[in-house]
């Protein structure tokens, strides 16, 4: 056994003086042994001789490129040293090389915190929390290592506190306009967002995957009568299909729904042919596509007499959505109850239909259907023929207007964060 091999073991054992003598034997033969340098630059963190470990971590680091562990350790010494941004660069040059060493981010969190830069630090814990739970880690103490109890109890404190207090703010405007009963139920769903409390709907197969808003009736599909501009929009429907017909022959204004070959690979299916989802958006993500409004007069004003789902950056979409043959859009859920959607069917071939809720429906051209998208829910093409419906995005109509308001402001917030956070 060499002393490496040594060393390992008596780590194992928990002889840690044994252990790093062991290594000292290792780096007099070999100066640049990784694994010595940082058991040995870890020792003298420990016993408080910083300037020893930055010589020996240092080192480490610049053996081959460094490794993601040997950054890591620099990291603590150079926090340690209150030399913050260097500790900066060192904890993103771990995770540079391994985005996986979650630890490197929750340290980097830390020296935020420390830094007093509030906001990088709750985005950042926050990042280091969600990329180890999606691995099943650190979700309650039997997944965390008893070294770490204390750092993610107190990253997970940090970031919901910060946060109760920053949607406080938000509402306190609201509540300030409409009175807290009136945001009773916004309050409530802010909490359940937070995972205060869980967000229970009165239909198990309701799942939205963004945002639960409670107290709204819960069924896939809405009686249309609810809301009153949709009787205009159908008188409408031949003035808009001409429109569309106009429109249908051109590339020009029409884009994919799906903006990558990946995502299209996983969520639609063709029969004969490959399939293919694309559309005309009048709003796409909120942002309003001058150009094919102007080009369907109509169809731009009965848009603007219907109560979009309105939120900047986030919606409505609203589109001439256009199935080619054989395409079929496999089942899925939509982010929140807050909106419902609508169809106006425009070219409908036989073989058609949308399911949601496992409740089917076949479209008609110039009545329009309404539906909770929160459901899962599918629909498919399978006829020989060119399917368009034109989609919009409406709130739920039993929201009050200070909810829709207060809404707005909250999901503008929570989609920066969340924006935020994936950037990091």
């Amino acid at each position: 056994m060499n002393a490496a091999e040594q060393g390992h073991l008596l780590l194992k054992q928990g002889k840690v003086k044994e252990a790093e003598a062991s290594f000292s034997a290792v780096l007099e033969q070999d100066p640049d042994h990784v694994e010595a340098l940082n058991v040995l630059g870890l020792a003298a963190l420990r016993d408080g001789d910083i300037d020893n470990a930055l010589t020996l971590l240092k080192r480490a680091a610049a053996v081959e490129g460094g490794q993601a562990l040997s950054y890591l350790h620099l990291g603590r010494a150079h926090a340690a040293a209150f030399e913050l941004d260097a500790a900066e660069a060192s904890y993103l040059a771990a995770l540079t090389r391994e985005p996986r060493l979650h630890i490197a981010r929750l340290q980097l969190a830390e020296l935020h915190e420390k830094r007093g830069d509030i906001a990088r630090a709750v985005m950042t814990f926050a990042r280091a929390l969600n990329d180890a739970q999606s691995e099943g880690r650190w979700l309650n103490a039997a997944t965390t290592p008893a070294a770490l109890l204390g750092a993610v109890d107190h990253a997970q404190r940090f970031v919901r506190e910060k946060r109760i207090a920053g949607f406080a703010e938000i509402m306190a405007p609201f509540v300030k306009q409409y009175g807290a009963s009136a945001m009773r139920r916004v309050e409530q769903a802010i909490r359940i967002h937070l995972h205060l409390e869980q967000g229970v709907s009165t239909d198990p197969r309701q799942k939205p995957t963004f945002l639960f808003f409670p107290g709204l009736p819960a069924t896939p599909y809405l009686d249309k009568g609810l809301i009153l501009e949709i009787e205009d929009l159908e008188a409408r429907t031949n003035d808009i299909r001409a429109e569309l017909l106009a429109l249908l022959p051109s590339a020009t204004g029409r884009e994919r729904v799906f903006h990558t070959g990946e995502l299209e690979e996983a969520n639609l299916r063709g029969l004969d042919t490959p399939p293919s989802w694309n559309g005309y958006y009048f709003f796409r993500h909120g942002e309003r596509r001058a150009d094919n409004c102007a080009a369907c007069p109509v169809t731009a004003a009965a848009l603007d007499e219907l109560p979009l789902a309105r939120v900047p950056g986030h919606g409505p979409e609203v589109l001439f959505s256009v199935f080619s043959p054989g395409t079929h859009l496999l089942p899925h859920c939509g982010v929140t109850n807050t909106r419902v959607v609508g169809h106006l069917p425009l070219m409908i071939p036989d073989d058609c239909a949308l399911r949601v809720g496992g409740e089917d429906h076949h479209w008609r051209e110039g009545e329009v259907v309404v539906f909770d998208d929160t459901y899962e829910h599918e629909a498919w093409n399978r006829s020989d023929r060119t399917r368009v419906v034109m989609i919009f995005d409406l709130w739920n109509p039993f929201l009050s207007q200070a909810e829709r308001a207060a809404l707005s402001a909250l999901v503008i917030a929570m989609g920066e964060f969340r924006a935020g956070v994936e950037a990091l």
